[in-house]
């Protein structure tokens, strides 16, 4: 999904139009969901910026007329029907103002909150409490600790966690928890399963964030990076985070 935002954060800061069109593939066709295509075409001083995601293609260019005509080209070898300004991409509700977009995933979210039977729980104010000590089950039988037992079911809390890290594409404050969490996947316990849910409770509390992408033109990449020494309390490895934006929007 970095290729996603990072196309969507270019054609933000130059203003661009970002329009949606669905490729009506034969039966036979076959697809990939595996990953993204981009191709990047000059014509003169412009240039066309096209994302390919199994039969959905993302276009962005300064030209909008230039965009018909790409789209005119393609549908000369495929059916497509055009789906119009960007508003809505892979569970990803795209706002657009003057001043630069907002990527959200208002719905994923609140059907999050409804599978997991959490409608009526209250919201947490943090993702992870503080100072929280997750282990794994080999630590446990390292050290004797025996209060924290197995979930007898480990794909139910595979399934939720793997919801959540779908959820961090506009939820950038939830990555170091689901990152944690995503430790213990292979042998989840109670424990683990009990902070998924606050992390989906905390979510509870603010549907509507979002990514902000801004307009202001930008040439930029920056990366920030930090390191804490040591923190893991399984393995005593240290733990790096990162943020990568162009020009003042997150992309990754």
């Amino acid at each position: 999904m970095v290729t996603v935002r990072s196309v969507i954060a270019v054609a933000a800061s130059r203003q661009w139009n970002l329009k949606l069109t669905h490729a009506l593939l034969d039966a036979g066709f076959t697809r990939s969901a595996h990953d993204y295509s981009l191709f990047i075409l000059h014509q003169g001083d412009d240039t066309m910026v096209v994302l390919v995601y199994v039969d959905d293609l993302l276009f962005t260019r300064s030209n909008a007329a230039l965009i018909d005509a790409t789209k005119a080209k393609l549908h000369q070898y495929f059916k497509m029907k055009d789906l119009g300004n960007l508003k809505y991409f892979l569970g990803i509700e795209v706002l657009r103002s003057t001043s630069g977009m907002i990527l959200n995933q208002r719905k994923y979210v609140l059907e999050l909150i409804s599978d997991t039977g959490l409608s009526g729980s209250k919201p947490a104010i943090t993702p992870l409490e503080s100072n929280v000590r997750l282990t794994s089950l080999e630590y446990d039988q390292t050290t004797g600790e025996k209060c924290d037992d197995l979930l007898s079911d480990a794909s139910s809390y595979q399934r939720l966690v793997g919801k959540l890290m779908y959820a961090t594409i506009s939820r950038p404050d939830i990555s170091f928890a689901v990152h944690t969490l995503s430790q213990f996947m292979q042998y989840p316990k109670r424990s683990h399963w009990e902070v998924a849910f606050r992390v989906v409770r905390y979510l509870k509390g603010s549907v509507g964030q979002g990514i902000w992408l801004n307009t202001e033109h930008s040439t930029t990449l920056t990366c920030w990076c930090d390191l804490y020494w040591a923190t893991c309390p399984n393995t005593r490895r240290s733990v790096t985070g990162y943020a990568v934006h162009f020009g003042e929007s997150l992309i990754s």
